[in-house]
């Protein structure tokens, strides 16, 4: 998997605990190591990750190790990026997309789970 600092993995088995359980809001990249756009949006997600670490959690899913989490949450195409808010997706983008518009994605989504 592409690692990025900043940006941790989870499996199907740390998904639960990790994304679902996590006091903060958590955006998921579902990601493969085939996957150009997964590789372009990376360094963008460490930034996130560092600039927002108090306010947002960023993790990565590989969905070829771990095909269920992907399956659960109807994920079709990498990368797809889903923020998830006290256990429930809030919002769900397919593809990469410059850290900018990615930013502007993020505020609406955690207005709307405050709302």
């Amino acid at each position: 998997m592409i690692r990025t600092e900043g940006v941790a993995d989870v499996t199907e088995e740390t998904f639960e605990r990790e994304v679902l359980g996590s006091d903060l809001p958590v955006l998921v990249k579902f990601t493969a190591d085939w996957c150009g756009p997964c590789r372009q949006l990376a360094p963008v997600l460490g930034e996130i990750a560092r600039e927002e670490a108090g306010r947002i959690r960023v993790v990565q899913l590989d969905v070829d190790r771990d095909p269920g989490v992907a399956v659960r949450f109807g994920v079709m195409a990498t990368p797809t990026l889903m923020v998830f808010r006290a256990g429930e997706p809030v919002t769900s983008m397919a593809g990469a997309r410059p850290k900018r518009k990615l930013l502007r994605e993020l505020e609406e989504a955690l207005a709307l789970a405050q709302g």
